[in-house]
């Protein structure tokens, strides 16, 4: 039995690129849409915010200089693109589907709007989020915090290619330490990067749990929503 009835699932764009370093890689979005499929059969409603950063990242484009709100509009279009190719990667893993977008597109995605999103949850479908917020300035970090609120979500799961929060990068520092369980605040004034200080600081307002573990590990989705001690958990205390 899980311990989580309803999540929401943070995708970065990165971890679509797999070995491609950029775009996306077959074998690594099938293997994503085979453990979300693996967790729906356990009855979790799975919500999914996905970013962009594989196809284009507004903040890091200053070389070209491009308007930071253009910059970041684009971005959202990038997270459209990833939305559309794990909806098609869920359907063909039996998963029924919506992507809600938050720029209007109507030939390729829903309008979000909350309630429609909560009744597809409840209806057993996975609900795909795309376009971030809809607002320049504002991560797929703070939306999945936003769409989370949104939805009543028991927690959000980050997903990433590391086991969880270090004090330093781990790829990089052979002693970094892993944090078990560690608070919003000392995120924050450790200036760890979970989350951006945004979505970190709306999540500790309302209470909601973040659970960040290596998304690249087969079973882990399934052993977080169980309840097993994977990863780093962040809560209030």
């Amino acid at each position: 039995m899980s311990v989580y009835q309803r999540i929401v699932l943070k995708l970065s764009g990165e971890s679509l690129a797999g070995t491609l370093g950029s775009g996306i890689h077959a074998g690594t979005i099938q293997g994503i849409a085979r453990e979300v499929k693996g967790i729906q059969t356990l009855g979790v409603e799975v919500a999914i915010m996905v970013g962009g950063g594989n196809f284009f990242r507004g903040s890091r484009q200053k070389e070209l200089a491009i308007d930071r709100a253009t910059g970041d509009y684009m971005g959202m279009l990038a997270t459209v693109i990833n939305g559309l190719a794990l909806q098609d990667a869920l359907e063909k893993a039996g998963c029924n589907t919506r992507l809600m977008s938050a720029i209007e597109m109507h030939q390729v995605a829903e309008p979000f709007i909350r309630r429609r999103a909560t009744r597809h949850l409840e209806k057993g479908r996975v609900v795909i989020f795309a376009a971030g917020t809809g607002n320049p300035y504002f991560s797929t970090d703070t939306a999945a915090a936003l769409r989370a609120m949104e939805i009543k979500a028991q927690v959000i799961l980050k997903a990433t290619r590391v086991d969880g929060i270090y004090d330093a990068d781990p790829e990089k520092v052979a002693t970094a330490k892993m944090f078990q369980r560690i608070s919003y605040l000392d995120v924050l004034q450790k200036g760890l990067s979970v989350m951006d200080s945004t979505a970190i600081s709306l999540c500790m307002d309302n209470k909601l749990p973040i659970v960040v573990f290596n998304m690249n590990v087969a079973g882990n989705l399934r052993r977080v929503v169980m309840g097993e001690e994977v990863g780093s958990v962040v809560t209030a205390s």
